[in-house]
């Protein structure tokens, strides 16, 4: 909670600043109009428009000669005052205070677009929820999230955040899951159902048991994320930096040849004129409009992402998205809605399969476990099973009162030199064994998600590869891959050859392409490190898949990947004619500056207005209207 309030506290500060920069730069404007109207003469016209200046540019002088003592000393509060303190020193007071004024007019104008891109992923802090309910013998106690603890029952009322992750135990509503998805229709949730800490009751009276505590519940997770939403910076980021770096010393060095040269050897040239030149020169040079706007451009292109439920933990990501060759998905809970249902047994005893399969998987959360728990319907004596050993991408082996049962794939039978005949079944296929000898086969099926056919036809447009792996049978594997028009797909995998996979796909790539994987299961993490953007469905993902993953899915749809792409296209676009335009117009203004055909007034309306251009134009990035429609 103090956190928190720090936090408020520090953007009030900041926007208090914001407020009293506004006022300064009103004030030295009318002393600055002042003085031009009443032409004051000799000191007086002297100390008028310094005390202009220093309204308008105190600060500016302060960061730089701080910088200067801190060994960083070319940056544009450098060139903002070694320009204006020369027009002092040549008695062009007003233009001194009309550089600062528009320089300082600019910087204002930039934090607020700043503020603008950041509103949309700052807006996600309204997800943190104040308190939760607790029940006692009397009734509804208020207390801290952080106080709650696994499986203490918390009430939410009509109106209320979901303070923690949970299940339901009574009661129903409607619950808005907008500011985590960016779905705008509300999702009807009963008893039994999976909630999300961040949503909002609309309608109805909750009791929820809490499964996480709130460091682990998912709005911890996304507060996380948006914290350290630009702490990657792209190489094009990285490129900018160090441009200004070797250019800003670089206009320094021409600006003071360009003062001195020419009065040494031109005749006839005066050192006012080519001073003043020269100090037009430091002006014009100043890299506002590179060095703001393309991060913020990527800034914009996270912040429009949020809007489409979709969460990017760094703007280097959206680099690696913006050129994407292969795109590789994880099937189950992926493309499928990860919800498994017994519909065939194959067998003698149909009955016998499904219990040793059920006893054998008691123990298991897996997904396909849990399906045949709920086939069996009925009470398994766990203090029967003993000697459990799971292998990984096989299946389960285990002792069931004395008898020893296997339930997996073929793979685990073969493993075992269990003789059976393999079922031609589309779904998950689950073989069981008793004592070393073949029971039977229980079929499985999982349901494709509703948008993944549309979402793989789009991308295809977008990416030259779309690759599917999964654990599951190689007839389950082509019949999914069928469906969804995947050229390529592999079965059978272990979460190792997964991962074997991508790192033959990525040494296959073309340079500068990328490889990106998109899962949820908890055996996905180590490809969604590998890959060079993983994409984790966080809807329904597993804790380990969001943590391992670069961007975060919030509403678990395929379709949202290529929403993705388009944002991360659009946004290095935007990065790109910034950088075209600023240096373009930077150098033709140098070169007019350097001759004499811009004045210093030119110089910094020029600047700015390059500035405000390439700041709107990084706005851009925000509008996602398009891409949430589709």
């Amino acid at each position: 909670m103090c956190e928190h309030h720090d936090h408020c506290h520090g953007h009030e500060h900041e926007h208090k600043n914001q407020k009293i920069l506004l006022i300064r730069i009103v004030i030295a404007v009318i002393i600055l109009i002042a003085g031009m109207v009443l032409q004051p003469q000799g000191w007086l016209r002297f100390f008028v428009f310094l005390a202009a200046y220093l309204l308008a540019g105190a600060d500016v002088l302060f960061r730089a000669a701080k910088n200067i003592f801190n060994g960083d000393v070319f940056d544009e509060n450098f060139l903002m005052g070694l320009a204006t303190l020369g027009a002092i020193a040549i008695k062009e007071y007003p233009e001194a205070v009309m550089v600062m004024v528009l320089y300082q007019i600019g910087e204002y104008f930039q934090h607020n677009a700043v503020e603008k891109s950041r509103k949309s992923i700052k807006s996600l802090m309204d997800i943190r929820p104040d308190y939760a309910n607790i029940e006692n013998a009397t009734a509804l106690v208020k207390v801290a999230p952080s106080e709650v603890h696994i499986n203490d029952i918390i009430v939410v009322k009509t109106g209320e955040k979901i303070p923690l992750d949970g299940v339901v135990t009574e009661g129903n509503a409607l619950v808005d899951t907008s500011a985590l998805t960016g779905e705008s229709v509300p999702l009807c949730v009963k008893s039994g159902d999976s909630v999300l800490s961040g949503c909002i009751n609309t309608d109805g009276f909750l009791k929820i048991r809490v499964t996480k505590e709130f460091g682990e519940s998912t709005v911890s997770k996304i507060l996380e994320l948006v914290e350290h939403a630009s702490s990657k910076k792209t190489k094009t980021e990285n490129f900018i930096t160090k441009f200004a770096k070797y250019y800003t010393p670089a206009v320094v060095v021409l600006a003071l040849l360009l003062a001195v040269v020419p009065p040494l050897f031109i005749e006839g040239a005066n050192f006012t004129t080519w001073f003043y030149r020269a100090l037009t020169f430091l002006v014009i040079s100043c890299p506002c409009a590179l060095v703001i706007s393309v991060p913020l451009s990527f800034f914009a292109g996270i912040g429009g992402a949020s809007k489409c439920g979709i969460l990017i933990k760094g703007s280097s990501y959206l680099e690696v998205l913006s050129h994407v060759e292969t795109a590789v998905f994880d099937k189950t809970g992926t493309l499928t809605k990860g919800v498994f249902e017994v519909n065939k047994i194959i067998g003698e005893n149909k009955d016998e399969i499904l219990a040793c399969a059920a006893y054998a998987e008691a123990y298991s959360n897996h997904p396909i476990a849990a399906a045949l728990k709920r086939a069996y319907a009925k009470e398994t004596d766990t203090a029967c099973i003993t000697d459990i050993k799971e292998h990984a991408g096989k299946g389960v082996e285990a002792t069931v009162n004395g008898v020893h049962v296997l339930a997996g794939n073929d793979s685990l039978l073969q493993k075992f030199g269990v003789a059976h005949q393999v079922a031609e079944e589309n779904g998950t296929l689950v073989y069981v064994a008793k004592n070393n000898e073949y029971l039977g086969c229980i079929v499985i099926s999982d349901e494709i998600k509703p948008d993944a056919a549309r979402a793989i036809k789009e991308l295809k447009k977008y990416v030259q590869n779309v690759v599917m792996l999964t654990g599951d049978s190689e007839n389950t594997a082509q019949n999914v891959a069928q469906k969804l028009g995947i050229d390529r797909s592999f079965a059978k995998l272990l979460p190792s050859q997964k991962v074997e996979i991508t790192e033959k796909l990525i040494k296959e790539k073309t340079d500068n392409k990328s490889v990106v994987f998109v899962g949820d299961g908890i055996n996905d993490a180590p490809v969604l490190t590998l890959a060079d953007a993983g994409i984790a469905m966080g809807g329904l993902g597993s804790d380990a898949a969001i943590e391992a993953a670069d961007v975060v899915i919030m509403d678990d749809k395929p379709s949202k990947v290529c929403v993705l792409i388009k944002i991360a296209q659009k946004t290095m676009r935007i990065v790109k004619q910034n950088i075209v335009f600023a240096i373009g117009v930077k150098v033709l203004f140098l070169s007019l500056g350097a001759c004499g055909f811009v004045t210093m007034w030119g110089a910094v309306f020029a600047d700015v207005g390059v500035t405000f251009i390439a700041i709107l134009n990084a706005l851009r990035a925000l509008h996602t209207s398009d891409f949430i429609k589709q």
